[in-house]
Protein backbone atom coordinates (compact mmCIF):
# COMPACT_ATOMS: atom_id res chain seq x y z
CA UNK A 1 0.00 0.00 0.00
CA UNK A 2 0.92 3.49 -1.17
CA UNK A 3 2.17 5.62 2.06
CA UNK A 4 0.03 8.77 0.90
CA UNK A 5 -2.77 6.94 0.81
CA UNK A 6 -2.81 5.00 3.82
CA UNK A 7 -2.02 8.14 5.41
CA UNK A 8 -5.67 10.21 3.46
CA UNK A 9 -7.31 7.08 4.75
CA UNK A 10 -6.24 7.70 8.17
CA UNK A 11 -6.82 10.70 8.03
CA UNK A 12 -10.79 10.29 6.71
CA UNK A 13 -11.16 7.67 9.56
CA UNK A 14 -10.42 10.04 12.19
CA UNK A 15 -12.40 13.00 10.79
CA UNK A 16 -15.64 10.88 10.91
CA UNK A 17 -14.47 9.84 14.60
CA UNK A 18 -14.57 13.78 15.30
CA UNK A 19 -17.79 14.20 13.69
CA UNK A 20 -19.43 11.69 15.42
CA UNK A 21 -18.14 12.71 18.19
CA UNK A 22 -18.97 15.99 18.04
CA UNK A 23 -22.30 14.92 16.93
CA UNK A 24 -22.91 12.97 20.53
CA UNK A 25 -21.42 15.77 22.26
CA UNK A 26 -24.38 18.51 21.06
CA UNK A 27 -26.80 16.22 21.32
CA UNK A 28 -26.21 15.67 24.35
CA UNK A 29 -25.74 19.28 25.31
CA UNK A 30 -29.19 20.07 23.78
CA UNK A 31 -31.27 17.12 25.54
CA UNK A 32 -29.36 18.67 28.78
CA UNK A 33 -30.78 22.11 27.91
CA UNK A 34 -33.85 20.87 27.03
CA UNK A 35 -34.64 19.39 30.33
CA UNK A 36 -33.11 22.68 31.75
CA UNK A 37 -35.46 24.34 30.02
CA UNK A 38 -38.41 22.43 30.99
CA UNK A 39 -37.71 22.62 34.67
CA UNK A 40 -37.43 26.26 34.21
CA UNK A 41 -40.60 26.33 32.51
CA UNK A 42 -42.36 24.33 35.02
CA UNK A 43 -41.02 26.11 37.56
CA UNK A 44 -42.46 29.86 36.18
CA UNK A 45 -45.65 27.90 35.53
CA UNK A 46 -46.04 27.07 39.55
CA UNK A 47 -44.85 30.38 39.91
CA UNK A 48 -47.81 31.63 38.04
CA UNK A 49 -50.00 29.84 39.90
CA UNK A 50 -48.98 31.04 42.93
CA UNK A 51 -49.06 34.74 42.39
CA UNK A 52 -52.56 34.21 40.18
CA UNK A 53 -53.86 32.45 43.42
CA UNK A 54 -52.48 35.04 45.15
CA UNK A 55 -54.19 37.76 42.70
CA UNK A 56 -57.03 36.15 43.10
CA UNK A 57 -57.33 35.95 47.01
CA UNK A 58 -56.37 39.93 46.87
CA UNK A 59 -58.81 41.06 44.20
CA UNK A 60 -61.45 38.47 46.01
CA UNK A 61 -60.77 40.83 49.13
CA UNK A 62 -60.77 44.31 47.74
CA UNK A 63 -64.23 43.31 45.99
CA UNK A 64 -65.71 42.71 49.31
CA UNK A 65 -64.25 45.72 51.36
CA UNK A 66 -65.83 47.28 48.20
CA UNK A 67 -69.10 45.57 48.43
CA UNK A 68 -69.19 46.46 52.09
CA UNK A 69 -67.96 49.99 51.50
CA UNK A 70 -71.03 50.18 49.12
CA UNK A 71 -73.75 48.32 51.05
CA UNK A 72 -72.75 50.94 53.98
CA UNK A 73 -72.79 53.92 51.94
CA UNK A 74 -76.41 52.51 50.49
CA UNK A 75 -77.44 52.20 54.16
CA UNK A 76 -76.42 55.36 55.07
CA UNK A 77 -78.08 57.11 52.22
CA UNK A 78 -81.63 55.03 52.49
CA UNK A 79 -81.09 56.23 56.55
CA UNK A 80 -80.57 60.37 55.29
CA UNK A 81 -83.57 59.85 52.73
CA UNK A 82 -85.59 58.64 55.41
CA UNK A 83 -84.77 61.34 57.94
CA UNK A 84 -85.55 63.92 54.84
CA UNK A 85 -88.92 62.17 53.93
CA UNK A 86 -90.08 62.39 57.91
CA UNK A 87 -88.30 65.98 57.56
CA UNK A 88 -90.44 67.05 54.59
CA UNK A 89 -93.72 64.91 56.43
CA UNK A 90 -93.67 66.94 59.39
CA UNK A 91 -93.48 70.28 57.37
CA UNK A 92 -96.10 69.29 55.02
CA UNK A 93 -98.14 68.37 58.27
CA UNK A 94 -97.70 71.78 59.86
CA UNK A 95 -98.60 73.63 56.38
CA UNK A 96 -102.11 71.81 56.75
CA UNK A 97 -102.56 72.90 59.90
CA UNK A 98 -101.73 76.25 59.04
CA UNK A 99 -103.85 76.10 56.23
CA UNK A 100 -106.82 74.69 58.26
CA UNK A 101 -106.47 77.59 60.81
CA UNK A 102 -106.64 80.04 58.15
CA UNK A 103 -109.26 78.40 56.07
CA UNK A 104 -110.99 79.27 59.51
CA UNK A 105 -110.15 82.56 59.85
CA UNK A 106 -111.26 83.37 56.33
CA UNK A 107 -114.57 81.77 56.50
CA UNK A 108 -114.55 83.53 59.98
CA UNK A 109 -113.63 87.22 57.54
CA UNK A 110 -116.17 86.06 54.90
CA UNK A 111 -119.01 85.62 57.33
CA UNK A 112 -118.33 89.30 59.06
CA UNK A 113 -117.89 90.87 55.36
CA UNK A 114 -121.21 89.28 54.53
CA UNK A 115 -122.72 90.69 57.41
CA UNK A 116 -120.86 93.77 56.78
CA UNK A 117 -122.47 93.90 52.98
CA UNK A 118 -125.99 93.30 54.15
CA UNK A 119 -125.53 96.77 56.71
CA UNK A 120 -124.23 98.41 53.83
CA UNK A 121 -126.60 97.91 51.64
CA UNK A 122 -129.92 98.80 54.29
CA UNK A 123 -127.12 102.29 54.61
CA UNK A 124 -127.59 102.55 50.79
CA UNK A 125 -130.77 102.05 50.10
CA UNK A 126 -131.45 104.57 53.06
CA UNK A 127 -129.21 107.09 52.00
CA UNK A 128 -130.49 106.61 48.08
CA UNK A 129 -134.18 107.05 49.98
CA UNK A 130 -132.74 110.45 51.31
CA UNK A 131 -131.15 111.45 47.99
CA UNK A 132 -134.48 110.87 46.55
CA UNK A 133 -136.05 112.96 49.11
CA UNK A 134 -133.62 115.74 48.35
CA UNK A 135 -133.58 115.56 44.56
CA UNK A 136 -137.51 115.80 45.17
CA UNK A 137 -136.91 118.54 47.22
CA UNK A 138 -134.68 120.49 44.62
CA UNK A 139 -136.42 120.13 42.18
CA UNK A 140 -139.27 121.63 43.55
CA UNK A 141 -137.11 124.77 44.53
CA UNK A 142 -135.50 124.80 41.22
CA UNK A 143 -138.78 123.77 39.38
CA UNK A 144 -137.05 121.41 36.71
CA UNK A 145 -136.68 117.88 36.55
CA UNK A 146 -132.95 115.88 36.95
CA UNK A 147 -132.73 115.72 32.97
CA UNK A 148 -133.17 119.49 32.58
CA UNK A 149 -130.69 120.36 35.38
CA UNK A 150 -128.26 117.62 33.42
CA UNK A 151 -128.98 119.51 30.46
CA UNK A 152 -128.28 123.05 32.07
CA UNK A 153 -125.24 121.50 33.50
CA UNK A 154 -124.04 120.08 30.25
CA UNK A 155 -124.73 123.12 28.12
CA UNK A 156 -122.30 125.31 30.78
CA UNK A 157 -119.67 122.78 30.79
CA UNK A 158 -119.82 122.92 26.68
CA UNK A 159 -119.62 126.51 26.68
CA UNK A 160 -117.23 127.02 29.26
CA UNK A 161 -114.77 124.18 27.53
CA UNK A 162 -115.52 125.71 24.23
CA UNK A 163 -114.10 129.08 25.28
CA UNK A 164 -111.09 127.15 26.44
CA UNK A 165 -110.86 125.56 23.72
CA UNK A 166 -111.13 128.16 21.41
CA UNK A 167 -108.79 130.14 23.78
CA UNK A 168 -106.56 127.45 23.22
CA UNK A 169 -106.28 127.21 19.73
CA UNK A 170 -105.91 130.69 18.99
CA UNK A 171 -102.88 130.97 21.12
CA UNK A 172 -101.53 127.97 19.06
CA UNK A 173 -102.29 129.08 16.09
CA UNK A 174 -100.77 132.50 16.91
CA UNK A 175 -97.65 130.66 18.23
CA UNK A 176 -97.04 128.38 14.82
CA UNK A 177 -98.10 131.08 12.63
CA UNK A 178 -95.77 133.05 13.83
CA UNK A 179 -93.24 130.59 13.39
CA UNK A 180 -93.92 129.30 10.10
CA UNK A 181 -94.68 132.80 8.63
CA UNK A 182 -91.11 133.50 9.40
CA UNK A 183 -89.95 130.25 8.11
CA UNK A 184 -91.51 130.52 4.71
CA UNK A 185 -90.61 134.34 3.97
CA UNK A 186 -87.18 133.47 4.55
CA UNK A 187 -87.83 130.15 2.39
CA UNK A 188 -89.88 132.12 -0.33
CA UNK A 189 -88.05 135.21 -0.08
CA UNK A 190 -84.97 132.92 -0.94
CA UNK A 191 -86.52 131.71 -4.00
CA UNK A 192 -87.90 134.60 -5.55
CA UNK A 193 -84.36 136.23 -4.52
CA UNK A 194 -82.26 133.95 -6.56
CA UNK A 195 -85.19 133.39 -9.24
CA UNK A 196 -86.65 137.11 -10.97
CA UNK A 197 -88.45 136.31 -14.13
CA UNK A 198 -90.93 139.00 -16.24
CA UNK A 199 -94.24 139.41 -15.43
CA UNK A 200 -95.10 139.86 -19.21
CA UNK A 201 -97.40 137.29 -20.20
CA UNK A 202 -97.49 135.82 -23.19
CA UNK A 203 -100.45 135.12 -25.28
CA UNK A 204 -100.95 132.89 -28.62
CA UNK A 205 -101.89 134.90 -31.30
CA UNK A 206 -105.27 133.82 -32.84
CA UNK A 207 -105.59 136.81 -35.48
CA UNK A 208 -103.61 137.29 -38.81
CA UNK A 209 -103.34 140.67 -40.32
CA UNK A 210 -104.18 140.57 -44.34
CA UNK A 211 -102.49 143.63 -46.40
CA UNK A 212 -106.24 144.64 -47.55
CA UNK A 213 -109.95 142.78 -48.04
CA UNK A 214 -109.38 141.92 -51.26
CA UNK A 215 -106.75 138.63 -49.47
CA UNK A 216 -110.21 137.49 -47.57
CA UNK A 217 -111.94 136.43 -50.93
CA UNK A 218 -108.45 134.75 -52.25
CA UNK A 219 -108.09 132.83 -49.01
CA UNK A 220 -111.94 131.69 -49.31
CA UNK A 221 -111.71 130.85 -53.01
CA UNK A 222 -114.08 129.64 -55.51
CA UNK A 223 -117.00 127.95 -54.05
CA UNK A 224 -114.88 128.25 -50.70
CA UNK A 225 -112.55 125.64 -51.57
CA UNK A 226 -109.32 127.14 -50.69
CA UNK A 227 -111.14 127.52 -46.82
CA UNK A 228 -112.43 124.41 -46.60
CA UNK A 229 -109.08 123.27 -47.19
CA UNK A 230 -107.12 125.49 -44.84
CA UNK A 231 -109.87 124.37 -42.34
CA UNK A 232 -109.98 120.78 -43.32
CA UNK A 233 -106.15 120.54 -43.07
CA UNK A 234 -105.30 121.96 -39.83
CA UNK A 235 -108.34 121.42 -38.23
CA UNK A 236 -109.08 125.09 -36.94
CA UNK A 237 -112.54 127.04 -37.80
CA UNK A 238 -111.24 130.26 -39.96
CA UNK A 239 -113.54 133.21 -39.22
CA UNK A 240 -114.16 136.17 -41.67
CA UNK A 241 -116.73 138.47 -40.10
CA UNK A 242 -116.93 142.60 -40.83
CA UNK A 243 -113.51 143.25 -38.76
CA UNK A 244 -111.36 145.05 -41.75
CA UNK A 245 -108.18 143.44 -42.69
CA UNK A 246 -108.28 140.55 -40.37
CA UNK A 247 -108.80 137.27 -40.06
CA UNK A 248 -109.76 135.34 -36.88
CA UNK A 249 -108.21 131.73 -36.15
CA UNK A 250 -109.99 129.34 -33.51
CA UNK A 251 -109.48 126.51 -32.29
CA UNK A 252 -109.18 125.18 -28.99
CA UNK A 253 -106.00 123.21 -29.68
CA UNK A 254 -103.03 125.62 -29.05
CA UNK A 255 -100.39 123.62 -31.50
CA UNK A 256 -103.34 123.52 -33.84
CA UNK A 257 -104.27 126.99 -34.09
CA UNK A 258 -100.23 127.81 -34.38
CA UNK A 259 -99.90 125.25 -37.95
CA UNK A 260 -102.46 127.09 -38.76
CA UNK A 261 -101.71 130.91 -38.35
CA UNK A 262 -98.08 130.19 -39.63
CA UNK A 263 -99.46 128.92 -43.05
CA UNK A 264 -102.25 131.24 -43.49
CA UNK A 265 -99.54 134.01 -42.81
CA UNK A 266 -97.03 132.10 -45.44
CA UNK A 267 -99.68 131.45 -47.57
CA UNK A 268 -100.84 135.44 -47.57
CA UNK A 269 -96.81 136.53 -48.19
CA UNK A 270 -96.53 134.29 -50.96
CA UNK A 271 -100.17 135.17 -53.14
CA UNK A 272 -100.31 132.04 -54.24
CA UNK A 273 -103.56 130.20 -52.63
CA UNK A 274 -105.12 127.15 -54.21
CA UNK A 275 -105.73 123.81 -52.19
CA UNK A 276 -102.17 121.75 -53.26
CA UNK A 277 -100.49 124.83 -52.53
CA UNK A 278 -102.35 125.07 -48.83
CA UNK A 279 -101.46 121.50 -47.94
CA UNK A 280 -97.60 121.94 -48.98
CA UNK A 281 -97.34 124.74 -47.03
CA UNK A 282 -99.66 123.17 -44.02
CA UNK A 283 -97.31 120.41 -44.10
CA UNK A 284 -93.92 122.21 -43.89
CA UNK A 285 -95.79 125.02 -41.30
CA UNK A 286 -96.48 121.51 -39.38
CA UNK A 287 -92.92 120.60 -39.40
CA UNK A 288 -91.31 123.84 -38.65
CA UNK A 289 -94.14 123.93 -35.30
CA UNK A 290 -92.86 120.13 -34.42
CA UNK A 291 -88.90 121.11 -34.96
CA UNK A 292 -89.96 124.14 -32.50
CA UNK A 293 -91.82 122.24 -30.54
CA UNK A 294 -88.96 119.84 -29.96
CA UNK A 295 -86.40 122.94 -29.37
CA UNK A 296 -88.37 124.07 -26.91
CA UNK A 297 -88.93 121.49 -24.29
CA UNK A 298 -85.10 120.88 -25.11
CA UNK A 299 -84.40 124.23 -24.19
CA UNK A 300 -86.88 123.74 -21.13
CA UNK A 301 -84.29 120.98 -19.61
CA UNK A 302 -81.30 122.64 -20.24
CA UNK A 303 -82.42 125.65 -18.45
CA UNK A 304 -83.15 123.77 -15.51
CA UNK A 305 -80.85 121.01 -15.94
CA UNK A 306 -82.22 118.04 -15.87
CA UNK A 307 -81.42 114.91 -17.58
CA UNK A 308 -83.09 111.83 -18.59
CA UNK A 309 -86.40 112.84 -19.33
CA UNK A 310 -88.02 110.38 -22.03
CA UNK A 311 -87.99 112.00 -25.72
CA UNK A 312 -91.66 111.95 -25.70
CA UNK A 313 -92.20 113.95 -22.57
CA UNK A 314 -89.39 116.88 -23.87
CA UNK A 315 -91.76 116.85 -27.12
CA UNK A 316 -94.59 117.32 -24.60
CA UNK A 317 -93.35 119.79 -22.88
CA UNK A 318 -91.94 121.79 -25.99
CA UNK A 319 -96.18 121.52 -26.81
CA UNK A 320 -96.66 123.58 -23.51
CA UNK A 321 -94.77 126.48 -24.96
CA UNK A 322 -98.41 127.18 -27.62
CA UNK A 323 -100.39 126.67 -24.12
CA UNK A 324 -102.01 129.27 -21.62
CA UNK A 325 -103.66 129.37 -18.51
CA UNK A 326 -104.95 132.46 -17.23
CA UNK A 327 -102.94 134.33 -19.52
CA UNK A 328 -99.57 132.48 -18.01
CA UNK A 329 -97.62 130.38 -20.51
CA UNK A 330 -97.59 126.95 -19.27
CA UNK A 331 -94.09 125.99 -20.52
CA UNK A 332 -92.67 129.31 -18.57
CA UNK A 333 -94.29 128.50 -15.72
CA UNK A 334 -93.60 124.88 -15.69
CA UNK A 335 -89.90 126.12 -15.73
CA UNK A 336 -90.22 128.57 -12.78
CA UNK A 337 -92.07 126.30 -10.43
CA UNK A 338 -88.79 123.46 -11.08
CA UNK A 339 -86.50 126.10 -10.02
CA UNK A 340 -88.33 128.02 -7.20
CA UNK A 341 -89.15 123.78 -6.06
CA UNK A 342 -85.14 123.49 -6.54
CA UNK A 343 -84.20 126.50 -4.84
CA UNK A 344 -86.71 125.49 -2.00
CA UNK A 345 -85.22 121.89 -1.87
CA UNK A 346 -81.69 123.12 -1.51
CA UNK A 347 -83.12 125.37 1.36
CA UNK A 348 -84.42 122.38 3.32
CA UNK A 349 -81.85 119.84 2.68
CA UNK A 350 -84.24 117.83 0.17
CA UNK A 351 -83.40 116.17 -3.21
CA UNK A 352 -82.69 119.17 -5.48
CA UNK A 353 -82.71 117.14 -9.03
CA UNK A 354 -86.24 115.17 -8.12
CA UNK A 355 -87.85 118.48 -6.82
CA UNK A 356 -87.02 120.32 -10.14
CA UNK A 357 -87.84 117.56 -11.70
CA UNK A 358 -91.22 116.94 -9.82
CA UNK A 359 -91.75 120.91 -10.94
CA UNK A 360 -91.15 120.75 -14.26
CA UNK A 361 -93.75 117.87 -14.85
CA UNK A 362 -96.00 118.78 -12.74
CA UNK A 363 -98.48 120.64 -15.62
CA UNK A 364 -97.27 117.89 -18.30
CA UNK A 365 -100.89 116.72 -18.54
CA UNK A 366 -101.74 120.06 -19.90
CA UNK A 367 -100.39 119.13 -23.01
CA UNK A 368 -102.90 116.36 -23.77
CA UNK A 369 -106.53 118.18 -22.67
CA UNK A 370 -107.28 118.72 -25.91
CA UNK A 371 -106.66 115.35 -26.52
CA UNK A 372 -107.51 113.13 -23.76
CA UNK A 373 -110.77 113.23 -21.33
CA UNK A 374 -109.96 113.89 -18.21
CA UNK A 375 -108.41 116.27 -15.89
CA UNK A 376 -104.63 117.44 -16.32
CA UNK A 377 -104.02 116.50 -13.47
CA UNK A 378 -104.80 112.68 -14.09
CA UNK A 379 -103.84 112.89 -17.35
CA UNK A 380 -100.39 114.02 -16.27
CA UNK A 381 -100.15 111.38 -13.94
CA UNK A 382 -100.82 108.55 -16.58
CA UNK A 383 -98.03 110.15 -18.96
CA UNK A 384 -95.43 109.73 -16.58
CA UNK A 385 -96.04 106.64 -15.48
CA UNK A 386 -96.25 105.30 -19.02
CA UNK A 387 -92.66 107.23 -19.58
CA UNK A 388 -91.75 105.27 -15.85
CA UNK A 389 -91.01 108.35 -14.07
CA UNK A 390 -90.43 107.59 -10.22
CA UNK A 391 -92.97 107.24 -7.59
CA UNK A 392 -92.49 110.77 -5.93
CA UNK A 393 -92.46 112.44 -9.44
CA UNK A 394 -96.22 111.05 -10.01
CA UNK A 395 -96.84 111.65 -6.37
CA UNK A 396 -96.30 115.78 -6.96
CA UNK A 397 -98.18 115.59 -10.05
CA UNK A 398 -101.06 114.31 -8.62
CA UNK A 399 -101.09 116.39 -5.49
CA UNK A 400 -100.30 119.58 -7.29
CA UNK A 401 -103.87 120.60 -7.18
CA UNK A 402 -104.78 119.28 -3.52
CA UNK A 403 -106.80 116.18 -5.21
CA UNK A 404 -104.94 113.74 -3.34
CA UNK A 405 -103.04 115.01 0.27
CA UNK A 406 -99.14 115.46 -0.32
CA UNK A 407 -97.34 112.91 1.92
CA UNK A 408 -93.75 113.64 0.90
CA UNK A 409 -92.03 116.76 1.18
CA UNK A 410 -91.05 117.05 -2.71
CA UNK A 411 -95.25 116.85 -3.54
CA UNK A 412 -95.17 119.58 -0.90
CA UNK A 413 -92.62 122.19 -2.30
CA UNK A 414 -94.11 121.94 -5.90
CA UNK A 415 -97.46 122.97 -4.42
CA UNK A 416 -96.02 125.26 -2.94
CA UNK A 417 -94.04 126.66 -6.22
CA UNK A 418 -96.61 125.93 -8.15
CA UNK A 419 -98.77 128.67 -5.99
CA UNK A 420 -95.81 130.94 -5.84
CA UNK A 421 -95.59 131.40 -9.78
CA UNK A 422 -98.99 131.61 -10.86
CA UNK A 423 -99.82 134.02 -7.90
CA UNK A 424 -96.99 136.79 -8.65
CA UNK A 425 -98.17 139.90 -9.82
CA UNK A 426 -98.63 140.06 -13.34
CA UNK A 427 -98.33 136.17 -13.63
CA UNK A 428 -102.22 135.45 -14.60
CA UNK A 429 -105.20 137.32 -15.81
CA UNK A 430 -108.75 136.59 -15.73
CA UNK A 431 -111.17 137.81 -17.96
CA UNK A 432 -113.81 140.15 -16.77
CA UNK A 433 -116.65 137.77 -16.50
CA UNK A 434 -114.86 134.92 -14.70
CA UNK A 435 -113.52 137.48 -12.42
CA UNK A 436 -117.02 138.68 -11.53
CA UNK A 437 -118.34 135.31 -11.38
CA UNK A 438 -115.86 134.21 -8.72
CA UNK A 439 -116.58 137.42 -6.80
CA UNK A 440 -120.04 136.66 -6.27
CA UNK A 441 -119.28 132.84 -5.71
CA UNK A 442 -117.28 134.13 -2.63
CA UNK A 443 -119.42 136.16 -1.44
CA UNK A 444 -122.51 133.57 -1.81
CA UNK A 445 -120.35 130.33 -0.24
CA UNK A 446 -119.75 133.27 2.91
CA UNK A 447 -123.72 134.48 3.19
CA UNK A 448 -124.67 130.79 3.22
CA UNK A 449 -123.52 130.25 7.23
CA UNK A 450 -126.17 131.26 10.09
CA UNK A 451 -125.32 134.66 11.93
CA UNK A 452 -123.52 136.55 8.54
CA UNK A 453 -125.05 139.72 8.47
CA UNK A 454 -122.94 141.24 5.40
CA UNK A 455 -119.79 139.74 3.10
CA UNK A 456 -117.17 141.48 1.40
CA UNK A 457 -114.44 140.18 -1.52
CA UNK A 458 -112.01 142.35 -1.75
CA UNK A 459 -108.46 142.43 -2.94
CA UNK A 460 -109.00 141.25 -6.33
CA UNK A 461 -110.64 138.32 -4.84
CA UNK A 462 -107.78 137.86 -2.38
CA UNK A 463 -109.96 138.08 0.86
CA UNK A 464 -113.44 137.44 2.38
CA UNK A 465 -114.55 140.38 4.68
CA UNK A 466 -117.27 139.29 6.78
CA UNK A 467 -119.71 140.82 9.26
CA UNK A 468 -121.25 138.84 11.71
CA UNK A 469 -124.46 139.61 14.41
CA UNK A 470 -123.03 139.85 17.84
CA UNK A 471 -125.98 138.49 18.70
CA UNK A 472 -125.76 135.70 17.65
CA UNK A 473 -122.03 134.42 16.81
CA UNK A 474 -119.76 134.87 20.13
CA UNK A 475 -116.24 135.35 20.03
CA UNK A 476 -115.68 132.02 20.23
CA UNK A 477 -117.39 130.87 17.57
CA UNK A 478 -115.92 133.07 15.36
CA UNK A 479 -112.62 130.96 14.58
CA UNK A 480 -114.85 128.11 14.06
CA UNK A 481 -116.64 130.14 11.85
CA UNK A 482 -113.98 130.84 9.88
CA UNK A 483 -112.68 127.88 9.29
CA UNK A 484 -115.90 126.45 8.21
CA UNK A 485 -116.24 129.06 5.18
CA UNK A 486 -112.58 128.20 4.16
CA UNK A 487 -113.14 124.27 4.19
CA UNK A 488 -116.44 125.60 1.63
CA UNK A 489 -114.22 127.89 -0.29
CA UNK A 490 -111.52 124.80 -0.77
CA UNK A 491 -114.00 122.43 -1.57
CA UNK A 492 -116.69 124.44 -4.09
CA UNK A 493 -113.99 127.20 -5.91
CA UNK A 494 -110.67 127.11 -7.88
CA UNK A 495 -108.31 129.78 -7.60
CA UNK A 496 -104.61 130.36 -7.63
CA UNK A 497 -103.09 131.42 -4.50
CA UNK A 498 -104.80 131.58 -1.52
CA UNK A 499 -108.00 133.44 -0.58
CA UNK A 500 -108.17 135.46 3.25
CA UNK A 501 -110.95 135.02 5.32
CA UNK A 502 -111.45 137.78 7.69
CA UNK A 503 -114.49 137.68 10.08
CA UNK A 504 -115.47 140.94 12.22
CA UNK A 505 -117.74 140.94 15.07
CA UNK A 506 -118.77 144.24 16.39
CA UNK A 507 -121.08 145.11 19.23
CA UNK A 508 -122.25 148.75 19.41
CA UNK A 509 -124.74 150.49 22.36
CA UNK A 510 -126.32 153.37 22.26
CA UNK A 511 -128.12 155.57 24.61
CA UNK A 512 -129.57 159.04 24.88
CA UNK A 513 -128.92 161.76 27.00
CA UNK A 514 -132.64 163.19 27.71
Amino acid sequence: MNPILSASVAAVAAAVVFFILGYIVRKTSAEKTIRSAEAEAKRLLEEGKKEAEAAKKEILVEAKDEAFKIKNDAEREAKERRVEVQRQERRVSQKEENLDRKLENLERKEEQLNNKIKANDAEKEKIEQSIAQQNELLQQIAQMTVEEARDVLMDRVETETRHDMAMRISALEAEYKDIAEDKAKNLIALAIQRYAADSVSEQTVSVVDLPNDEMKGRIIGREGRNIRAIETLTGVDLIIDDTPEAIAISTFDPVRREVARLALEKLVSDGRIHPSRVEDMVEKCRKEVDAAIKKAGEQATFETGIHGLHPELIKLLGRLKYRTSYGQNVLRHSIEVSLLSGMIASELGVDVAMAKRAGLLHDIGKSMTHEVDGSHVQIGVDVARKYKESKEVLHAIESHHGDVEPNTYIAMIVQAADAISAARPGARRENLENYIKRLQKLEEIASSFKGIEKAFAIQAGREIRIMVKPDEVSDDEMLFLARDIARKVESELEYPGQIKINVVRETRQSEYAK
